[in-house]
């Protein structure tokens, strides 16, 4: 019950924290689940964002569901959940609210972004000095980098991977990977995972059918949310156009008030998938936020964890390790890319923010200041200098 407990409370502290989107949200993680906490190793961890990233839904929450899960069994992965999101949830269930009646102000929000980027550069750095230990595995992080910026597409983290898996299983050698046996312990059997996945392809393709069939309200929400969050990969951002086809040219809300909700998502902490409960909110109430909420993070929860006890299993085989190593220096590349693009690019306005951005790497590597603390400091610098 205590490591229950610690699970939940951790990722609630990272979803009151985790602001700057899912590259931010995996720096975060890094940083309280493998430096801090020591849950899991960084090859480890390395191997749940490569995961993630083959699967559609949202990265970061689906990296929080597998440690989770790891840490506590399923129910550990539902708290992990739970914690994570709880936060943006119910602040944009209230901002659905209230949107109708008042005007808010969030220019202050700007110091956390900063706060983001500190963040994901320390990450980057760390995972850097574990991850590319030769020439060859930094070859493959610049690789990864240069597919990623150059081909702005969904799929050109999946086939960065991808690249890099078949070079490192080419020639990365054995002697270059520990031969110590992995100390995960998978709390589900394969046959459990099975039964997940299944559940996954039964609602993929009878919700559809259900809907059809059965024409509520609550029902078509589940199933538009559900088909949402199944089949688009590529991160919140990706999902917007989905559901802006889903929602407003099917009338059920206008244009306005679509894009204000997106712009309160981009204010608040936790996964950008967090919007449907905005969305639920303003079409059904308390219960469409939660329908919507559940929907579109199912297929997330029942891929992710239907996956792990086959994705470890396989990380096991002697022959896999040189592609994992070579996935594992991909990812690097794939961070540091979104680091450029968007992370910096969209925050970095003027000297005055580099000089910020300065202040907090300084706070974090040289005075190892906690991640919630830096998070205040976010919002005082906001406050002061950007409102």
């Amino acid at each position: 019950m205590r490591t229950l407990w610690e699970i939940f409370y951790v990722s609630l502290k990272l979803g009151c924290t985790s602001f700057g989107g899912p590259t931010a949200h995996l720096g975060y993680f890094q940083q309280e689940y493998v430096q801090k906490r020591k849950w899991l190793s960084a090859q480890d961890y390395s191997q749940l964002v490569i995961l993630s990233q083959f699967l559609p839904g949202p990265a970061s929450s689906q990296v929080g569901m597998g440690i989770g899960l790891l840490r506590g069994g399923l129910l550990g992965s539902v708290l992990s959940f739970l914690g994570f999101t709880l936060p943006s949830v119910l602040l944009l269930m209230v901002f659905a609210y209230f949107s109708m009646y008042t005007e808010l102000k969030m220019d202050w929000i700007h110091g956390l972004k900063l706060v983001a980027v500190a963040i994901v550069a320390q990450a980057i750095f760390d995972m850097s000095k574990k991850l590319l230990s030769t020439k060859l595995h930094g070859l493959i992080a610049i690789m990864a980098l240069i597919i990623v910026l150059l081909w702005v597409h969904p799929l050109a983290q999946i086939t960065a991977i991808l690249l890099a898996a078949c070079i490192g299983f080419q020639r990365i050698k054995k002697s270059n990977e520990s031969n110590a046996p992995l100390a995960i312990h998978m709390p589900i059997s394969k046959s459990t995972g099975i039964a997940l996945l299944s559940l996954f392809l039964i609602l993929l393709f009878g919700l559809p059918i259900m809907s059809t069939l059965w024409n509520h309200e609550w029902v078509t929400m589940l199933e538009k949310f559900y088909l949402a969050g199944a089949l688009v990969f590529g991160g919140g951002h990706v999902v917007l156009p989905l559901l802006e086809a889903q929602f407003v040219q099917s009338g059920q809300m206008s244009t306005a008030d679509f894009l204000a909700g997106y712009g309160m998502t981009q204010a608040v902490p936790g996964p950008l998938f967090t919007f449907a409960a905005y969305i639920g909110m303003a079409i059904a109430g308390v219960p469409g936020a939660i329908i919507a909420i559940l929907a579109i993070f199912l297929p997330a929860f029942l891929l992710v964890i239907g996956a792990l006890p086959f994705w470890f299993s396989l990380s096991r085989n002697i022959r896999l390790k040189g592609a994992m190593s070579g996935a594992n220096a991909a990812v690097v590349g794939i961070l540091v890319a979104a680091f450029i693009h968007p992370i910096v690019t969209q925050t970095i306005q003027n000297g005055l923010d580099i000089v910020f951005v300065a202040v907090f790497l300084w706070c974090l590597m040289r005075w190892k200041m906690p991640p919630y603390l830096l998070v205040l400091l976010g919002i005082v610098v906001g406050i002061v200098c950007y409102t």
